[in-house]
């Protein structure tokens, strides 16, 4: 079949399964937009306010789905406003294919209009990229895009197509979906040797992240933590990958981590670690980080082991594989004293637990938690509110939870929550504070065309939250930029992009908010009045370790 190279493309994103695409047109692109349009009864386009709104519903529709998220865009400063949204992808390991437009390749090299060589400037926040000189490598370099976004450790894949390879015809046959290469489990001997470690464990305790979920290895983790009597915590990008009421569950571990979580970690003896790396939020001071632990470590990616903290027993291969295998000669142990202890560290955080009256932001979270539902997908930004999210949202099935770990990016929700909406086919929630809300609060206008149902709760403190939070209690309450003294009114906002809005300032007219959004068909606002100087806690301050955790406030304000 004798086809356009632009034909050829979005053929073959159908042939690979891909069902909705996220993207905004322009000059260098426009090809492919025409077969778009030709295939629109195949494929879904959603439109987005701005490229990078449309990277992270990619990216969101990824995270929710395990499918390889698909964003298109033209040259130059379209394919530049992806970058964010694909380094935010990167550092979070989330399969993405990343489409962009270029001049012709006679211009290219020209500085020509909208020109950039977006190859170059993708090339270290990507598993690989391509630049497509001919249009019969198209097909093969599409289905080798895929077949690399979604193997091993997942992550972004960039695509730079020139406009005349969319315009040349080539023959094109259609092929099956790639799989991902085949999993591998770790060496025997690795095996043998962590099993052993585990064995001789008293105080076990089981850490995982995002790379368990990508492996789909929650069942055995949840055997094994059985089998050896172990509690379980994760780091952010692992949360809902376990039920959040489940007995041997402790939360999340870390700087803003549930302190039973922490102090387990702390005190054990063995640490086994699934698909997660030990990065500064985790660790705090290396030095004096689990300084009485062994620690285990299975990752799929050899580079994790070893680059932060060393581990004594460092298995490299799919988690799941790993795992079935290290069941087999692990031995079953009730550890009761150990249990004891962490217990112990259960009923010490109680007592830390925020329980003030008035709508606090651990209040509005657990309003929140009674309207989730299994399906539910959260999304955050970045900053207190994500954290406080992390702390006391409930989940009960796993890639019900996205948001920016590693890069940390303001302005990832709402593009995020999009994504996620059309992944789960379901409403979805983006949590989010007047900061973060700002940076991407365009893509209401996306919500509003597709009537997309998302809730938005906006943690609304007037200040940049986290940034004064630190500026309180490492800078002398030097407040420099953190206020915004902004007179936005968010209900009117919503509702002049044609959506739905209301602001409270009470638990009560929460609740009542809450009960009218999911009741409610498209996009709706709620604007969540809280106090300037609400912090997250526990902390452990930079360059801290548990030994400084702070469980309290103790500054005045």
């Amino acid at each position: 079949m004798l086809l356009s190279g632009s034909d050829i493309l979005v053929k073959t994103l159908i042939e690979q399964g891909c069902d909705t695409v996220f993207g905004y047109p322009g000059g260098q692109i426009l090809n492919v937009y025409d077969s778009l349009f030709t295939h629109q009864n195949e494929i879904n386009h959603i439109l987005t306010a701005h490229e990078q709104g449309a990277a992270h519903a990619a990216d969101g529709y990824a995270r929710t789905t395990g499918k390889v998220g698909v964003v298109i865009s033209t040259s130059g400063p379209g394919a530049t406003n992806l970058v964010k949204g694909i380094a935010t992808a990167y550092l979070d390991s989330i399969p993405m294919v990343a489409i962009c437009g270029n001049v012709p390749t006679t211009q290219i090299g020209s500085d020509s209009f909208q020109e950039i060589d977006i190859t170059g400037v993708t090339l270290p926040i990507t598993k690989h990229n391509y630049f497509v000189g001919r249009v019969e490598d198209l097909a093969d370099t599409l289905r080798e895009a895929f077949r690399l976004a979604k193997s091993g450790r997942p992550g972004p894949v960039l695509i730079d197509v020139p406009k005349d390879v969319q315009i040349e015809k080539c023959e094109y046959v259609k092929m099956p979906a790639v799989e991902k290469d085949e999993p591998f489990a770790a060496k025997d001997v690795r095996i043998e040797e962590a099993a052993k470690i585990i064995n001789s464990a008293k105080r076990p305790f089981i850490y995982f992240g995002g790379g368990l979920i990508a492996s789909n290895a929650e069942d055995e983790m949840l055997a094994l933590a059985e089998k050896i009597d172990s509690p379980i915590g994760c780091s952010l990008m692992g949360l809902s990958g376990v039920a959040t009421d489940h007995p041997r569950f402790l939360g999340m571990q870390g700087m803003h981590g549930h302190y039973a979580s922490s102090m387990s970690m702390h005190n054990a003896d063995v640490i086994i670690s699934l698909g997660v790396r030990f990065n500064d939020r985790v660790t705090g001071n290396r030095q004096k980080f689990a300084t009485g632990a062994k620690i285990v470590h299975i990752d799929v990616d050899g580079s994790e082991l070893n680059k932060t903290v060393n581990s004594v027993c460092s298995l490299r291969g799919d988690v799941k594989l790993t795992l079935k295998k290290l069941l087999l000669l692990t031995k079953e142990e009730r550890k009761d004293e150990w249990m004891s202890k962490v217990n112990a560290f259960r009923a010490e955080e109680e007592i830390y637990l925020d329980n003030r009256e008035g709508l606090t932001p651990r209040r509005a979270i657990l309003t929140l938690n009674k309207y989730l539902g299994e399906n539910t997908a959260v999304c955050t930004d970045v900053g207190q509110h994500q954290m406080w999210s992390a702390q006391s949202l409930r989940f009960r099935k796993a890639r019900r939870f996205a948001s920016s770990g590693g890069l940390g990016t303001m302005g990832y929700g709402f593009g995020a929550a999009i994504g996620a909406a059309y992944g789960t086919k379901e409403r979805s929630v983006l949590i989010t504070g007047d900061g973060s809300f700002g940076m991407n609060l365009s893509e209401l206008a996306t919500a509003v065309r597709y009537n997309v149902p998302v809730v938005v709760l906006i943690m609304n403190n007037g200040v940049l939250g986290m940034v004064r939070q630190w500026q309180t209690l490492f800078y002398d309450k030097h407040y420099s930029n953190s206020v915004l003294e902004r007179k936005t009114d968010f209900t009117a906002f919503a509702k002049a992009f044609g959506g739905n809005g209301e602001a409270v300032t009470t638990p009560e007219e929460l609740d009542e908010a809450l009960s009218r959004a999911f009741k409610t068909e498209g996009p709706y606002i709620i604007d969540c009045k809280i106090d300037k100087d609400e912090f997250v806690l526990p902390m452990l301050p930079p360059g801290g370790s548990m030994d400084d955790i702070i469980t309290k406030l103790e500054v005045e304000l």
